[in-house]
């Protein structure tokens, strides 16, 4: 009987130990109370803690945490009410001051953003409240910072979600976009008319230019032509000319060579003479030789009728 008391002491004591053995995880903090007061806050590894002295008062995510605030009726500068719900990102810096600062730290940002978001709006108009987002989510977010830094809590970001106002602001803005979009979609058609137009026209443009290039060309290739033609042809007659000339001292040169007589030379002449009584003239000048060999002619043919 006295082995088992002591066995089971010694499990009571080894689960004693073992139960106030604790490991903190990572991004995870304890926060400890040793005798109802606040004695230290464990991090990340290995603690005991004394049974029955010290306690666990809360533990701690340090990890960037997000909570989405139900809408918030809001006025604006120009009386017009509208639902607001925002998005508040943060982070606890400081668990003991998140532990014993505030009694609802999630309660307190959401009545804290409320507030700051109704002053916010009261100073603007809806044009303004819905063209300003990014001014309302800084201002916003440096006033929570602020206020919530006792808290132990680091406001990251805030953002305003939806902004919804009335129902006959939204038909009316519902109106004014499709009005905006009809005029946009007329603008965008006029100029891509404008825009077929001006490449019709450049086409046309392009086609006179390319056929007043081709006249042009033609004309260059006719030139051309025709100026070969007749240089051609002129050489075909400088090329008989010379040829002419050429017979022609050919034939002179073979007179010389003959050693030809007066009377060769005279019936050649005679020749020549009927050649040129062969064309168009009317009247005929006649060589003096040409006249005597005519004489002569006419002397042998009277004396043959003798």
């Amino acid at each position: 009987m006295a082995f088992v008391i002591i066995a089971l002491i010694i499990i009571a004591l080894v689960a004693l130990v073992l139960a106030n053995i604790r490991v903190v995880p990572q991004s995870k903090a304890y926060v400890i109370e040793r005798l109802g007061t606040y004695f230290a806050t464990w991090q990340t590894g290995l603690h005991v803690k004394i049974p029955f002295i010290d306690r666990v008062a809360k533990i701690v995510s340090l990890k960037e945490q997000v909570v989405d605030f139900k809408p918030q009726p809001v006025i604006t500068k120009d009386n017009v009410t509208m639902q607001i719900d925002t998005v508040v990102f943060y982070q606890i810096t400081d668990p003991k001051l998140y532990t014993y600062g505030v009694e609802s730290p999630i309660s307190a940002i959401e009545n804290l953003s409320a507030t700051t978001l109704r002053n916010i709006i009261g100073e603007l108009e809806l044009d303004s409240t819905l063209t300003s987002r990014d001014t309302i989510n800084a201002k916003i977010r440096v006033i929570l910072d602020e206020a919530t830094d006792p808290w132990g809590i680091k406001v990251n970001r805030v953002e305003l979600k939806n902004i919804i106002p009335p129902r006959e602001i939204q038909d009316a803005m519902e109106k004014q976009m499709k009005a905006e979009r009809e005029r946009r979609e007329s603008i965008l058609r006029a100029e891509g008319e404008k825009q077929s137009k001006i490449l019709v026209a450049e086409g046309h443009k392009e086609s006179k230019i390319l056929e007043a290039e081709a006249d042009k060309q033609s004309a260059i290739l006719h030139a051309e032509a025709v100026k070969e033609a007749k240089i051609r042809e002129a050489e075909g007659e400088a090329n008989a000319i010379l040829k002419v000339q050429e017979a022609t001292a050919n034939a002179i040169k073979l007179l010389n060579e003959a050693d030809a007589n007066d009377a060769v030379i005279k019936l050649k002449a005679l020749e020549a003479f009927e050649k040129a009584a062969d064309g168009q003239s009317t009247k005929i000048i006649i060589p003096s030789e040409i006249q005597g060999l005519a004489g002569l002619a006419e002397g042998i043919v009277e004396t043959a009728k003798k």
